[in-house]
């Protein structure tokens, strides 16, 4: 039982939120209510799930002898040495080969495996070369939240809105180089050695491109709501009233990683900060409402 629940934690399955995004689509497309598009996206949340704990496998397999020397991921089960590096790579082989079975199966539409392969094969080549290369590292998160996005539309077989494909990037873009400058200020002379690639940033750099991708979410943001394809797909032009709380919702986020020095650790500040929570449940509620009960 204490190995089972080892191998749990080194799959990580408090990081599986991240996946929420595949349903993206089938909100935005007011499929929400159709079982049968319900059930194809239900089945890509899970072979995500399992593709990205793959991944969370052999990075700490690969990491193991660093994070022994890390005070915090020393207590990792692979870095501890309860689970061997090369049984934590063998497991995450099986659920690498387990997820892509489920993504084949999981809906007819084709471009949903192949949307799962590439997610696979970004986030391995982010744990194996990407993640040490400066700006590069905080695109290739960035783009594997956009790959989520996309994997939701291609399993209900629906296209995609450019716009939302962009808004996707800019605002993962944002939380990650809020996660990096969260961790330079907090942890200082130990932050290259929490994350190497840290040596390369400074918190003007980092500033720089938050000010950057802030504004550039916004402005794109609100003109997917109000564009002409947008109001088309969904048909309605009531969208645009959700701009404000998207607004509030980037701003509490300024103000947590300025103010409060979080930011380090993006899945669990939304869940343990009270307005940023209600904010993104009040504009779940509110997209719920425009699309589905408003004529």
């Amino acid at each position: 039982m204490a190995f089972a629940r080892d191998i749990i934690a080194t799959m990580r399955p408090r990081q599986w939120t991240k996946n929420l995004l595949v349903f993206a689509a089938i909100l935005f497309a007011g499929k929400a209510s159709d079982p049968e598009a319900l059930r194809y996206v239900v089945l890509a949340f899970v072979a995500f799930c399992i593709l990205s704990a793959a991944v969370y496998l052999l990075n700490d397999s690969l990491d193991a002898e660093s994070d022994a020397r890390h005070p915090d991921k020393r207590h990792r089960p692979i870095a501890a040495g309860r689970i061997p590096a090369h049984e934590g790579i063998l497991l995450a082989v099986v659920c690498a080969l387990l997820g892509l079975v489920i993504a084949h199966f999981a809906t007819p539409i084709f471009g949903f495996f192949i949307t799962a392969v590439l997610y696979l094969a970004l986030t391995t080549a982010y744990t194996l070369w990407l993640k040490h290369i400066v700006i590069l590292d905080v695109l290739a998160v960035s783009l594997g939240y956009v790959l989520r996005a996309v994997a939701g539309a291609e399993a209900i077989g629906v296209a995609i809105s450019p716009w939302l494909v962009i808004c996707t990037l800019l605002l993962t873009l944002f939380i990650s180089l809020a996660k990096r400058r969260c961790e330079l200020i907090l942890l200082e002379d130990g932050a290259t050695e929490h994350r190497p690639i840290l040596q390369h940033y400074s918190p003007q750099l980092l500033d720089q491109m938050i000010a950057v991708v802030t504004a550039s979410t916004l402005v794109t943001y609100c003109l997917y709501t109000v564009d002409d394809r947008t109001i088309q797909v969904v048909g309605t032009q009531n969208l645009v009233y959700t701009v404000p709380l998207v607004i509030y919702g980037i701003f509490r986020y300024l103000y947590l990683m300025h103010e409060k020095k979080l930011g380090g650790q993006p899945d669990q500040l939304v869940l343990t900060d009270t307005p940023l929570l209600l904010t993104i449940l009040i504009y779940a509620a509110t997209v719920a409402v425009i699309l589905y009960l408003l004529p």
